[in-house]
């Protein structure tokens, strides 16, 4: 009994390898039933092989013969190894299958989990460069921005010793005598500031007409500086929604080159730039200040915005700039007349004597009737306010119980003569109080007169300027020469001007890579909507252009929302060769003036003119939309524009159509490059004729 035995071991330790499994097949798993839970199992946990320790053996013919080998031979015998029926098979092929789909699923988890990591991975890498690349474009801005203060600032240093030196060589050749040298040199000292701007080219000008300079200089009056405060709704780039936030921190900035001492006082809005606040700081300190019967909190911030002092006022206890828009509310003559008397009680409660006022539009212009009525005789008995008004359509309507909020009474005010409107006799006019209360008040045109401006941009005030006639002064925007100069703009990819323009071809390839435009066209014409844009008048542009074989981009000027004009053109103009920029980017819109050949302008009057000023300092030929049917401009320019600008303007680009322009860059293209060059030439920045004229303003006020 015992040889058989052994016989059976040896022979399972004999037996081949079992064959490798069948390959996997993809097959549903089958729905859990009565009398399946053993094959369920193996999706719930991994099943368990025991190793083969029996065997089950029958020997034919004869009853149960379990675990006896059958004898076939003397030397052999035959192993009848059952599989247990079919059930054992069933459940060993679900078995497997079973394990191989866990492994399969398991590891498909496993990749999942993996790829996702690596995706969140990713992402943070993606936002990390995204961060440091945003980091080193301000680093790059501040830096240059800095490099070109250092550059002024040496360039103003430079120019007064050079000038202090050549006072010396005159005094000892004997062309200057000592006494005389002496004063000469008195009047350039105390008179530093001024150096830059009066003397210029110092360096290449002969004694002779040097000393004759110096000499008319010793003889001009000392002016005093001027201490000028704005009280304003907008400056760039803090806040800004329209012209006069350009005009602010122009105007501020050249006064403050000049020597003359600037403030600007703005509403802490929620959504304020504080990128372009230096050593912004919240005092310490809070104030109150009146406004609907009673006294309210005000917190106080303090910084610098393009060298000019800046203070934000921010109300404690009302919500009223913390808002998503500027202005646009039921309640913004509410909002805008409590900043106006905060911001008067924060001057007389911090010790201001400012010579000037300046007051702009109507959002500030109840400054005059409070300052007149309330404040002057709290220390400002000096001061004196200016107003400038950027157009005249918004004026404010309001009733006259409302005047009581900031402390005025509604009595005095609501006549003819104050602030009753000239139209609507049962409200009062914010606007016209404004041009009642104010000591001047200048109309922002660079191309109608005096009095073709009181006639043409009255809108119902005509007879209250008309009254006030010898207060109104016109005066013109000038172009802020620091941030709109392509010899020195940060934002485009390489320098120009109009003695080496090589620059431009290089801007209009980069513009049109970045757009995705084709570069076989090779005149681009842009444009900047704003809400004058005529849609008629740029369909027949487009129509235009494309005639002339030109690519057309249209960008959103800066503001809140895209405006319909641009809406509606983009879904009328399709094409591969009109371009449509629905968000609006500053660095862009540099690059899209520097890389245009023509530029599309809705107007030549302001505050549109700005975009016509801006194309020309690019090399840019500014056309005015204006395309009737019969082919004429239809423009009716008068005889004698307001300035020497506006004559170079109107008298080179005035009677330019587009297919005029398309045509002299294809036909004569040396005669139209002469024509850029030239026009980029020009001086439009602040520190020209539109500086003038703005001190001309003030000196006259200072004398009141």
């Amino acid at each position: 009994m015992d040889a058989p035995g052994l016989v059976v071991g040896a022979a399972l330790r004999a037996a081949p390898p079992p064959p490798p499994p069948p390959p996997l097949r993809r097959r549903a798993l089958p729905r859990p039933t009565h009398g399946a839970a053993d094959r369920l199992l193996v999706f719930s946990r991994k099943p368990r092989f025991a190793p083969l320790t029996r065997c089950y053996c029958s020997r034919e013919g004869k009853g149960n013969a379990r675990c006896k080998p059958h004898h076939e031979g003397s030397n052999s015998v035959r192993l009848n190894v059952k599989a247990n029926n079919d059930q054992e098979t069933y459940l060993a092929d679900e078995q497997h299958e079973g394990v191989d789909i866990w492994e399969l699923f398991s590891e498909a988890q496993r990749n999942i989990l993996h790829l996702n990591k690596q995706r969140l991975v990713a992402m943070e890498e993606l936002k990390k460069l995204q961060d440091e690349n945003k980091s080193l474009l301000q680093d790059i801005e501040v830096l240059e921005t800095e490099r070109q203060g250092f550059s002024i600032e040496i360039a103003e240093s430079s120019r007064f010793c050079e000038l202090l030196l050549r006072l010396d060589t005159m005094t000892i050749s004997g062309m200057v005598g000592m006494t005389e040298a002496s004063d000469l040199r008195k009047k350039v000292i105390d008179n530093r500031y001024m150096i830059h701007s009066v003397f210029s080219d110092i360096h290449h000008k002969q004694d002779t007409e040097l000393l004759s300079e110096l000499r008319l200089f010793l003889r001009k009056p000392a002016e005093k500086p001027l201490h000028v405060v704005h009280i304003c709704s907008e400056m760039d780039p803090i806040t800004s929604r329209g012209s006069l936030a350009t005009y602010v921190t122009g105007l501020s900035s050249a006064l403050q080159r000049k020597g003359n001492l600037v403030e600007v006082i703005l509403p802490k809005y929620a959504g304020i730039n504080e990128d372009g606040i230096h050593c912004l700081r919240k005092a310490e300190a809070d104030y109150e200040s009146y406004y609907g019967g009673r006294w309210h909190k005000n917190r106080i911030w303090t910084g610098i915005s393009s060298g000019v002092s800046l203070t934000l006022i921010e109300p404690m206890q009302l919500s009223y700039f913390d808002r998503d828009m500027l202005r646009g509310y039921p309640d913004d003559f509410e909002r805008f007349s409590y900043f106006s008397r905060a911001s008067l009680d924060y001057i007389v409660k911090s010790g201001k004597q400012p010579d000037v006022l300046h007051v702009h539009n109507w959002e500030t212009a109840i400054v005059g009737p409070l300052f007149w009525d309330i404040f002057a005789h709290q220390g400002l008995g000096n001061t004196r306010i200016l107003l400038t008004c950027q157009d005249l359509t918004s004026q404010c309507l309001e009733d006259p119980n409302t005047l009581e909020l900031c402390g005025l009474d509604p009595h005095k005010l609501h006549r003819p003569d104050r602030l009753q409107d000239n139209s609507k006799i049962n409200l009062v006019n914010v606007l016209k109080g404004g041009i009642v209360y104010s000591n001047k008040v200048l109309l922002m045109s660079s191309t109608l007169p005096r009095d073709m401006a009181i006639e043409g941009l009255g809108h119902g005030l005509e007879a209250t300027l008309t009254t006030h006639k010898e207060k109104v002064l016109v005066a013109s925007h000038g172009l802020d020469g620091e941030l709109w100069d392509p010899s020195k703009d940060i934002y485009l990819p390489q320098r120009y001007s109009p003695n080496d323009i090589e620059g431009k071809s290089f801007c209009r390839k980069a513009l049109k890579r970045r757009l995705g435009l084709h570069s076989g066209t090779p005149i681009v014409v842009g444009c900047i909507c704003n809400g004058d844009s005529n849609i008629d008048g740029l369909r027949e542009a487009v129509r235009v252009a494309l005639h002339g074989g030109a690519q057309v981009i249209f960008m959103e000027n800066k503001g809140p929302v895209m405006n319909s004009t641009v809406e509606a053109l983009k879904e009328e103009l399709k094409g591969d060769r009109v371009m449509f920029v629905e968000i609006y980017d500053e660095a862009l819109e540099h690059l899209i003036f520097a890389g245009s050949d023509i530029f599309l302008c809705s107007s030549f009057y302001d505050p549109p003119l700005q975009i016509a000023m801006r194309a020309i300092k690019y090399g840019s030929a500014p056309v005015q939309i204006n395309f009737p049917s019969n082919g004429s401009r239809q423009i009716e320019w008068h005889d004698y524009p307001n300035t020497a600008l506006s004559q170079y303007i109107i008298s080179t680009y005035g009677d330019l159509s587009l297919s005029q322009a398309l045509d002299g860059i294809k036909n004569n293209p040396s005669k139209w490059d002469w024509r850029i060059k030239d026009a980029m030439s020009k001086v439009l920045s602040w520190d020209a004729e539109c500086y003038d004229l703005h001190w001309e303003a003030y000196s006259v006020i200072r004398k009141l």
